[in-house]
Formats: C-alpha cells, structure tokens, sequence
C-alpha cells in the first residue's frame, strides 16, 4: 500500500503544482474541492463534501499550501484507495490539469499520447522526493529501453556528451524537460515518428502496464479444439489473450499461480512449436510461429511463475527498487563519507590549532633564543673588537718600535752622509783649486796656441799664394808645351811622311827619334811643366825658407 501510495502522490503533485498559478505554493480550497473530487471519482473513493471544508474551518477560505492538503489527502482519499481502479484513468485526469501549463510549446516528433506515456514513465522512474525529477541513471536506462524498442543501437558516446553539457545543480531533469529531450529526436535520429510511438508504447506497457510479454500465437479451444490466432498478453499473474492487438476485444485469461507450470510438446495434428500450460482447473495448448517464440515464451511464462512463488515484484519494478536502493546507498556513503571528511576536517583544524599554539611557542622560543642569540653575538662582536683593538695597540707599539729603529738608523745614516758630505766638499774644493790652476795653464796654452795658429795662419797665406803663383807658372808652362806638341806632332807627321819615303825607295831603315832620353812627368793636367830636377830645387829652396821663418 505504501509504494502504491507513494505512485499516486506523483501525479497528484503535478495536479496541485499546475494548479498554483502564481507559484506561490498554495491553491485555493475552490480549486482543492474540484481536485478531490475527481481523485475520489477515477479511484472510486466515497467523497465527503463536507470533510474539507471542516479540514480547513479555520483557515477563513483562504489559500491552502501543498503541506496543509496532505493530511486531508491521506485521510480521507489515499488511506481509502483500493486496487480496483483504473491507474491510466487516474494519470490522464491528472495529465489533463497540468499538461497545458508544463507542456513545451516547441513542435515534438511525438504526439501528445506518446508524451502522455513519457509522463506516466516518468513518475514511474523519479526519485521519492519534492520537486520530481529523474536521475541520469535513469534516463540512461529509460533512453536505452526505447532504444532497443526501436531495433537501434545505444550511443553510449552521445549520451556521455550529453551528460556532461546536464545541469549539476539540479541533479536531474523535470517530466517536461524529459518529453521535450525524448520529443526533439535527439536520441532517436533515423527513426520515423511511428517507430518512435510503437517503442514509447512498448516500454509504457512494460513499465506500466506490467507488461511481461506480448504476441499473435495460436490457441486450442477447448471445446471445438480448434486452434484460433490471438494476440497474447503475459503480466506478472495473468495471461490474457485478446482477438488483436487493440486490445478491444478480449476473449480470456490464464490466471497463473505458484502451482502452474508450463511444458514443451512434440509436434502434432500439423502444429508446431508447441507447448502447455497447466493451471489449476485447466490447460492451454498454445502454438508459437517458430521455435525461438517458443523459447521465448515458455521462458517468460516460467521465470513469471517463479516470482510467483518467492513472491518478488516484476524484474523492471525488482530492477527499479535495486537502482533506488543502490543510489540511497551510495548517497548514504556520500554522506558518511563527507561527514567523516568533516569529522577529518575539524580533527585536522583541531590538530592545525594545536599546531599553531605550539608553533607560536616555538615562536616565542625562538625569538628569544634570537634575543639571546643576539645579546651574545654583541658581545662576540665587543671581544672581537676588544681583541682587534689590542692587536692594532701590538701593531703601533712594533710600528713605533720599528720607526724608533730605523729613526736611528737614518740618524747614523745622515751622520755618516754628513762625513762624506764634508769629505767629498774638502775633495771639490781641492779639484776647484786644481781647475783654477788648469784653467789658468790652459789659457796660457790657449794663447800660445792662437800665436801659433796665427804664424800658421800666416804661413798657409804665403804657401797659398806661392801656390797660386805656381799654378800660374804651371799654366804658361802648360800653354808652352801646348806649344812644342804642337810642334813635335808636326815633325812627327813630316818624320813619317819622310820615314814612308824612305821605306818605300830604300827599304826598312830604323829611324831615331829626337827629344830627351829622360822620362817626362805627368801630372792631373798632362805633362809636368818641370822636369823633376827643376822641381827637386824648388822643394828645397821652399823648406830652407820656411826654416828660416
């Protein structure tokens, strides 16, 4: 009763949310009444007209929030609810009065019976909790569904695109928001709208309507035992078979139980692929169209039977509670995790304070080791210069020491310098007294000197001019032998003209040439003008006079 309590307070939920129409959240009772009053009409529950208004006596007719309406909803309507009514009436009365308000008005490949079904899904698969929205899990498992209804293969790559573009902050989406993603194709491109209808209407009969499995076989009558095609449908405890698939016309069921079982049966009377299925006061021959309907059927039919007897839910609402159950697991980790990440985070500021206490006490330690530290480096640093001190006092004491030294060593020097001194001027004066003495024997000589180079001066005069009075002498000497060649070539040209005469009347006759037998001199200018007698006397002559001189 619980979980079908909770299935009706989805679809309620979006009855009162259409119904605040200034999202205010609150509905006037006018409206409340209405709303009751068809809940109670499509889940054929006695209504008291009077109950509401005494529910809210108090309230002086104004507004009631979605919070005030639910004690009055469990009492009086939803603790009254049976299983007897029909659960698709109740969805599209409730479709009715929130479609027009939530439904996108952008063009859908879907009719608005398929987006009807999507909302239905929808409730089916939304979390239990205010406002409704659906998971990505479940959208990934809803998608995959039609996709497989439609014969298409799963684009886990799409999906992961699109899961990554989904809004966080709402951690899923609405029912309008889904039919609007399942209505624009996205997922479901290549597939014409009919495609798209028949797998929508698919998976509602299977989420919805407990649709296990659906098809045409044939059927044995059991009295003509003639065999009659129908289109058979298998829910959780019944099998109903109708004349087709409209559902319109219904011809029986197969209630099945714990005790019943299903068969496989050779082939006969021309019928293939059959198979049985006992019931408790009756059995059904039935014949599939091959043998992997067959299998096929008398799986399901068998594995319906089993849940029957461990008394589990249908597989996609047993599949449903484990992905539920599976997420509030993980939320329950999520959560015990982050509060043990909290617990982690307080010890952690707990530890990062006793930290700090002990870090400003290191702090303060340190900072007055560094005090001290400093206290004792100064006075390192006043030793230090103590000691420098006494080494530059040892220095000055050695340096005057040292000046002391060598002050007498310069005065020893400079008496010494002083003897020397005195040494070297007696020596200076004695060689002034010498030069003097020199100068004055040199200005003797001087003038002795220019007496003589006068007389010598004197002598080259004469000498020059006896030279001059030679060179004349020479050149009318010269011009003289000028003279006699002139002559002698003459009597030599008349010799030879006379010496051919001869030689050519006498024969040869040695001819004896006059002029001197003794050599002649040659000078610069051709022959001497003197013979070296002449010159000899003359030498001698010159030297007796300058002896003289």
């Amino acid at each position: 009763m619980g979980s079908l309590k909770d299935e009706l307070l989805k679809a309620i939920w979006h009855a009162f949310t259409a119904l605040d129409q200034d999202h205010s959240g609150k509905v006037s009772k006018s409206q409340l009444k209405v709303l009751s009053h068809n809940l109670c009409t499509v889940l054929k529950v006695p209504h008291d007209p009077v109950a509401l208004e005494e529910h809210f006596r108090d309230d002086d007719e104004g507004p009631v929030s979605n919070q005030g309406y639910m004690p009055y909803l469990n009492r009086f309507i939803l603790e009254k609810v049976q299983d007897n009514f029909d659960k698709i009436e109740f969805n599209r009365m409730c479709w009715t009065l929130c479609v027009k308000k939530n439904l996108t008005k952008n063009p859908l490949l879907i009719t608005e019976e398929d987006a009807f079904k999507v909302w239905v899904i929808f409730n089916f698969l939304s979390e239990d909790k205010y406002p409704l929205i659906i998971v990505s899990e479940e959208i990934e498992y809803l998608l995959k569904k039609l996709t497989e209804a439609m014969g298409g293969g799963w684009q886990q790559e799409q999906f992961e695109h699109y899961k990554i573009n989904f809004d966080d902050s709402k951690n899923g989406l609405s029912a309008w928001e889904l039919i609007e993603l399942i209505g624009n194709g996205q997922f479901s491109k290549g597939m014409d709208r009919q495609t798209v209808s028949m797998a929508i209407n698919e998976v509602f009969n299977e989420l919805i309507l407990d649709v296990l499995k659906q098809g045409y076989m044939m059927k044995k009558g059991h009295r003509r035992k003639n065999w009659t095609e129908r289109w058979f449908v298998l829910k959780p405890n019944i099998i109903s078979y109708y004349v087709s698939e409209d559902l319109k016309d219904k011809k029986g069921d197969i209630l099945l139980d714990e005790n019943c079982c299903v068969e496989s049966l050779p082939d006969k009377d021309g019928k293939k692929c059959l198979f049985l299925v006992k019931c408790f006061d009756k059995t059904f021959e039935i014949s599939a169209s091959d043998k992997k309907k067959k299998q096929e059927w008398i799986q399901a039919i068998h594995s319906t039977i089993h849940l029957l007897k461990l008394g589990s839910p249908p597989p996609h609402k047993e599949a449903r509670q484990r992905r539920k159950e599976l997420r509030k697991k993980q939320l329950a980790e999520q959560e015990e995790l982050e509060r043990q990440m909290k617990e982690l985070q307080v010890a952690n500021e707990s530890k990062q304070q006793e930290l700090e206490a002990v870090r400003k006490i290191r702090q303060q330690m340190e900072e007055q080791v560094a005090q001290k530290s400093s206290e004792l480096e100064q006075y390192l640093q006043r030793v230090r210069e103590l000691e420098d001190m006494y080494l530059k006092l040892q220095e000055a004491l050695e340096d005057e020491r040292q000046a002391r030294q060598d002050e007498e060593t310069v005065r020893k020097l400079q008496a010494r310098l002083l003897e020397e001194e005195s040494s070297k001027r007696a020596e200076l004066e004695k060689w002034h007294l010498e030069q003097q003495q020199a100068i004055q024997t040199t200005e003797a000589e001087k003038q002795e000197l220019e007496n003589q180079r006068v007389l010598k001066e004197q002598a080259l005069q004469e000498a020059m001019e006896q030279l001059e009075q030679l060179e004349l002498e020479r050149k009318q000497a010269l011009e003289q032998y000028e003279e006699v060649k002139k002559k002698l070539e003459m009597a030599t040209h008349k010799t030879k003209s006379w010496k051919d005469k001869v030689a050519h009347h006498e024969g040869l006759i040695r001819l004896i040439e006059p002029g001197s037998k003794n050599p002649h001199l040659i000078t610069n200018w051709g022959p001497a003008a003197f013979t070296e007698a002449e010159l000899e006397e003359r030498e001698k002559n010159w030297k007796e006079k300058k002896t003289t001189e």
